[in-house]
């Protein structure tokens, strides 16, 4: 059964640039309820319980057409949120210098690639997620996903995930993204980025 990760800080840790009631409802309501929908979808498929949620999402056809679009959307929105999650920290955290030199060199450089984030997460149309992702040729990239598709579908390893879905911000922030977004900028953990670029890390979800 797929559960709820532990999170390594508090719901008011993030404060005043994520509201500890934001964080509470998010997680306690928003995730859960993508994994409750997922367990109960995977109920009848006791095959696919055995699966992490990874695999499932990586190659969707594995799982019967009938549910194929529930186990994208609940599976997609259980995975995109255990990475989200530790993509945040209370600390301050900046990249290595081999990741920057990764970006330097993908982007021009580190501002042009922040500029290009945040203008892609902007610019999301509706409710879903900006990525900066790792192609199959080892390149990084920012793309896109609507509503809770996840970048491990179209064979890209996440990296970084920000939420755009209005439950993540809309409490503090209203409808103003642009601020909720160079506040969680402040709060990402580089750390966890280039482990993920290194393989070494992958946000996996506890199960039974």
């Amino acid at each position: 059964m797929h559960q709820l990760p532990n999170l390594p800080y508090g719901f008011a840790d993030f404060e005043p640039k994520i509201d500890a009631q934001t964080m509470e409802l998010h997680y306690s309501k928003h995730h859960q309820g993508y994994i409750t929908k997922l367990n109960e979808v995977l109920a009848s498929h006791p095959d696919l319980l055995n699966l992490s949620i990874e695999d499932l999402l990586r190659d969707l056809s594995k799982v019967p057409e009938e549910i194929r679009t529930a186990v994208n959307n609940f599976g997609g929105g259980h995975l995109n949120h255990t990475l989200f999650w530790a993509n945040l920290t209370p600390e301050e955290s900046t990249p290595d210098s081999a990741l920057r030199e990764l970006i330097d060199l993908n982007f021009g450089s580190w501002d042009k690639f922040q500029e290009e984030f945040l203008k892609a997460a902007n610019d999301v149309f509706g409710s879903g997620w900006v990525w900066l992702v790792k192609d199959e040729a080892n390149k990084v990239r920012v793309i896109k996903t609507k509503l809770q598709d996840n970048p491990i579908s179209e064979n890209h390893t996440p990296l970084l995930g920000i939420d755009v879905w209005e439950h993540a911000y809309y409490l503090n922030y209203q409808n103003r993204r642009a601020d909720y977004l160079t506040a969680i900028w402040s709060l990402i953990d580089w750390g966890v980025v280039e482990k993920r670029f290194y393989g070494k890390e992958g946000g996996r979800d506890s199960e039974d």
